[in-house]
């Protein structure tokens, strides 16, 4: 029966991405490192920032790596002060709340990020939880954070879907054993699905999700009037 709801914030909510990009390439050069967007979205797109910059510039502190986090971060809050949900995503919030499911938002973002995008987009009141991986839990693709979000709301793995756009994301719902849909706004349907996704997305307007949601609604309410 599906109870549940887990989207990802970044790449699916809203598309950072773009925003990100820029903001990790004007950082870079002041290392003299210079990026692409195949760089970006193969080294840094769905990873926690530790582990990018100690993938990146190896040669940092854990001290200087914590300071360039920050200014990265500041920098992205700047440069996004209008930042809108993907198309669709406002309705499938009202028609979770029609059929009483539960919806957590499972990230990777720094905390001061996901303040800042919660209060721009309007939805902070939009979760029955909120969990923010990298904290005190493992990052994806872990599947720790998936995990913690399913307990915290009182379900199971059969009992969700989980909405995702990156590669590390995808590994996390799924080695959590959620069903999981691609959101393809930083990566390609083929490589997603590749990954584990059962299905991929444009955005929260696609009418595969809907005929797909409307139909696991239906089969869950025949199953109750059957009991």
């Amino acid at each position: 029966m599906l109870t549940a709801i887990l989207f990802d914030l970044d790449g699916t909510i809203v598309n950072t991405d773009p925003i990100h990009y820029i903001a990790w390439r004007e950082m870079l050069k002041n290392y003299s490192v210079e990026i692409d967007e195949n760089f970006y979205k193969s080294r840094i797109s769905g990873r926690l920032n530790p582990a990018i910059i100690k993938d990146i510039l190896p040669q940092l502190s854990p001290e200087e790596g914590i300071k360039l986090a920050e200014e990265k971060e500041a920098l992205f809050r700047e440069f996004a002060p209008d930042l809108k949900p993907l198309a669709g995503f406002s309705q499938l919030i009202e028609w979770t709340k029609t059929h009483q499911l539960k919806r957590a938002l499972v990230t990777n973002a720094p905390r001061l990020n996901v303040q800042f995008m919660l209060e721009v987009l309007g939805i902070k009141e939009a979760f029955h939880t909120v969990v923010i991986a990298g904290e005190d839990i493992p990052g994806k693709p872990d599947p720790a954070p998936y995990l913690v979000a399913m307990n915290n709301l009182g379900i199971q793995a059969t009992d969700a879907i989980a909405l995702e756009d990156s590669p590390s994301g995808i590994r996390s719902a799924v080695s959590a054993h959620i069903r999981t849909i691609g959101i393809t706004s930083t990566h390609d349907a083929q490589l997603l699905q590749e990954i584990g996704a059962f299905m991929a997305i444009a955005d929260f307007a696609d009418s595969q999700l809907w005929t797909l949601l409307n139909s696991l609604i239906e089969k869950d309410l025949s199953a109750i009037a059957q009991a």
